[in-house]
């Protein structure tokens, strides 16, 4: 699970699950954007509020809650997040089994060089104890870390009192998940304070796709920051946008309807994320 050569990044609104009632149902709907986002090794995920006469900061918490917990793994958890009445339904998530997701969790399966995702469980006067999900924690020496604190680290040594050193995710190779954030701004604002050299907006009164897949897929082979933006369960890109006194064009490169001659009225916002990440994905084999 090689990671991407450049930063995708998917934006998705804080109205994602508003017309879902239960607990329940918004659980699974958010647990397929998760699982979507690592399927194809997405780096990060921005939820920005898209009803600007409506307070969404429940519903973008909600998102973000849901969406961080399925990326941390799973042996940190309870560690990271106290019990919190948006998790109640945690149980139903889809598991990421990305890299950063190991399932051995004795030290005599690791490896020297190892990267492995921990917290900081307490500190001693030779540096921090990290929990990495075996029997007993790894030493990073001379260092002290707020407790707590997720940190990637990489194994220096085994045995009965292994170590490790703090790791940047630029050192390793594989996909090591995505990160969220809820912006304070509209869509329209977001890509304009954004460094995005490459913005693509979905919708089914874009261009299909098929019109416009060489000049996107050469796009794609020049660019390094990536958005890939998506609309409401009640509103679309266009009206989204049009609420900030803007034109879709004026804040995208590309506005495309991945999915031309749809069969039903509507496509669910995680339906069209799974079928635009899944024809990027393809073109990206050929960047």
């Amino acid at each position: 699970m090689q990671k991407r050569d450049h930063q995708l990044s998917i934006a998705i609104p804080a109205s994602l699950v508003s017309d879902i009632p239960h607990l329940r149902e918004k659980t699974m709907k958010i647990g397929l954007v998760g699982r979507a986002a690592a399927i194809f090794r997405v780096n990060g995920i921005i939820v920005f509020p898209d009803l600007p006469d409506v307070d969404q900061r429940r519903d973008a918490s909600l998102i973000a809650t849901i969406l961080s917990y399925m990326e941390t793994p799973q042996y940190l958890r309870k560690r990271l997040f106290k019990i919190k009445p948006e998790l109640k339904y945690a149980g139903i998530l889809p598991p990421l089994r990305t890299p950063h997701h190991p399932l051995p969790n004795r030290i005599k399966d690791l490896a020297v060089g190892e990267h492995r995702d921990g917290a900081v469980l307490s500190l001693t006067e030779n540096g921090s104890l990290v929990d990495i999900g075996v029997e007993r924690p790894v030493l990073i020496p001379n260092t002290k870390l707020p407790l707590n604190t997720r940190v990637t680290v990489k194994l220096t040594k085994l045995g009965k009192h292994p170590r490790a050193v703090l790791a940047t995710h630029d050192e390793i190779k594989a996909y090591w998940g995505y990160r969220v954030t809820v912006s304070n701004v509209p869509f329209g604002q977001l890509v304009k304070n954004q460094p995005f050299d490459l913005v693509i907006a979905t919708s089914r009164y874009g261009t299909p796709f098929t019109e416009v897949a060489d000049k996107l897929a050469r796009y794609l082979k020049k660019s390094h920051k990536i958005l890939v933006a998506f609309g409401a369960p009640t509103q679309g890109l266009y009206e989204i946008v049009a609420r900030e006194n803007l034109k879709l064009d004026e804040v995208s490169h590309f506005t495309v309807n991945i999915i031309p001659n749809q069969g039903t009225e509507t496509v669910r916002t995680e339906e069209a994320l799974y079928a635009t990440l899944a024809i990027l994905n393809v073109i990206n084999f050929h960047r």
